[in-house]
C-alpha cells in the first residue's frame, strides 16, 4: 500500500489553483452549507452574532494583511472602523448616496487615511510604529467627538436604512446574506492578493526588508500601500457596521476595539487569511457564550452575573497568553496539524 507524501504539482494550472485534493473541496462544501444553514437555525441572538462575526472577519483580514502579511504593527484599527463607518453613513444620511457607492467611497476614504497614518512606518519600526499608530486611534476618534459640523460630535449619527434593487436590508436575517458576501468577497481578494506579485512582496518585506530592498524592493513604497491596502478591508468593516447598525457613535470605536482585532489575529494565526476568521469567530463567540452563560446562570448563582464584564475580560486576556505560550502561530495552525494528522495516519510522525 503506499501513501501520498505531499502535494506534487505538474502543471501551473494545478500550482495556481486554490484547491488540490479532493478532501479540501469536500470540505469547502461543508462550510458553504454550514452558512447557507445557520440563518435558518440559529435563535436571534446567535445570528446577531453570526452577522457580527462576519464583518469582524473582514477588519481581521485587513488587519492580517499589514501585521501577519507585512510585518507592521497597528494599534489604529478602532480609529480607521471609525472612518469607514462616519464617511459611508454621512454620505448616505446628508448626501442621500446609494449604500453601495457610499462604501466604496468609505473604503477609498480609509485606505487614504490609513495611508497618511503609515507614514511613520518608513522611518520607525517595531514598539516605535506602535505608538504612532496607537496616536491614529486617539487623533480619530478626537476629530469625530470635536468636529461637529460633520460628524455630530458625541451624538449618534442616524444612517437611513439600506437599499439595494428594490430590497430594504432590515432585520438579522436579510443582512446576513449581504455580509455574507462581502465576506466570501474580502475572503477571496485577500487569499488572491497573495499569490501575487504585491503579496509576495508584502512577505518579503516581513520577513527581512534589507533583502527585499538588495534584491529591486522598495520597502517604503510597499509599506505605504500594504497600509493602504489593509485599511480598505477595514473601511469595508467600519461601513458594514454602520449601515448594519443604523446608528454610529464613536463609543463603538475605541481603544478596547482596536486591541480586539489584535487579539483575533493573534489567536486564529498571524500571516493567515483563514486564521483571520477562525480568530474572528472564537473571540466574538467567547463573549457572547459567557454573557448567555451568566443569563442561564443568574438565578442559580448570582455572583457570577454581577461579576460578568470582569470575567469576560479576565477570560479574553487568559486566552491571549494561552495562545502566545502553548500555540503562537494560533488557531489555523491547529487545524493545520490536525490536517496534517488524519492525511498521514499511520504514518503520522
Amino acid at each position: 500500500m503506499t501513501a501520498a507524501t505531499g502535494v506534487y504539482h505538474t502543471t501551473y494550472q494545478g500550482d495556481l489553483a486554490l484547491r488540490n485534493t479532493r478532501s479540501e473541496y469536500v470540505r469547502l462544501g461543508l462550510a458553504a452549507l454550514v452558512l447557507v444553514v445557520i440563518p435558518f437555525v440559529a435563535s436571534p441572538f446567535w445570528l446577531t452574532v453570526a452577522n457580527q462575526i462576519g464583518i469582524a472577519a473582514i477588519g481581521a483580514i485587513g488587519l492580517n494583511i499589514l501585521v501577519g502579511y507585512t510585518g507592521q504593527i497597528s494599534l489604529g484599527q478602532g480609529g480607521f472602523l471609525a472612518v469607514g463607518a462616519y464617511t459611508s453613513g454621512l454620505l448616505v444620511a446628508n448626501f442621500g448616496l446609494p449604500f453601495p457607492l457610499a462604501m466604496l467611497a468609505a473604503v477609498l476614504v480609509t485606505a487614504a487615511v490609513g495611508t497618511f497614518f503609515g507614514l511613520p512606518a518608513l522611518r520607525l519600526k517595531g514598539l516605535y510604529l506602535a505608538i504612532a499608530t496607537l496616536a491614529s486611534q486617539f487623533v480619530i476618534i478626537w476629530v469625530v467627538r470635536n468636529w461637529d459640523a460633520v460628524t455630530g460630535g458625541t451624538g449618534a449619527l442616524v444612517v437611513p436604512p439600506s437599499e439595494l434593487f428594490g430590497v430594504r436590508f432590515r432585520g438579522d436575517f436579510t443582512w446576513y446574506w449581504l455580509i455574507v458576501g462581502f465576506g466570501v468577497l474580502a475572503t477571496l481578494a485577500a487569499t488572491n492578493l497573495f499569490r501575487s506579485g504585491l503579496g509576495r512582496t508584502f512577505i518579503a518585506i516581513r520577513d527581512h526588508d534589507i533583502a527585499a530592498e538588495v534584491v529591486g524592493v522598495d520597502p517604503l513604497r510597499y509599506k505605504l500601500l500594504s497600509f493602504a491596502v489593509s485599511s480598505g478591508f477595514v473601511g469595508l468593516a467600519g461601513a458594514l457596521t454602520a449601515h448594519y447598525t443604523m446608528i454610529v457613535t464613536w463609543e463603538r470605536f475605541t481603544l478596547d476595539v482596536s486591541i480586539l482585532y489584535l487579539a483575533m489575529i493573534i489567536v486564529g494565526g498571524l500571516g493567515s487569511v483563514s486564521g483571520s476568521i477562525y480568530g474572528a469567530i472564537f473571540m466574538i463567540v467567547l463573549p457572547a457564550a459567557i454573557q448567555q452563560m451568566g443569563t442561564a446562570l443568574r438565578s442559580v448563582v448570582p455572583a457570577f452575573s454581577r461579576e460578568l464584564p470582569a470575567i469576560q475580560t479576565a477570560v479574553f486576556g487568559l486566552v491571549i497568553i494561552l495562545f502566545l505560550v502553548f500555540e503562537p502561530r494560533g488557531i489555523a495552525r491547529i487545524w493545520q496539524r490536525i490536517k496534517d494528522y488524519v492525511r498521514l495516519w499511520p504514518f503520522r510522525y
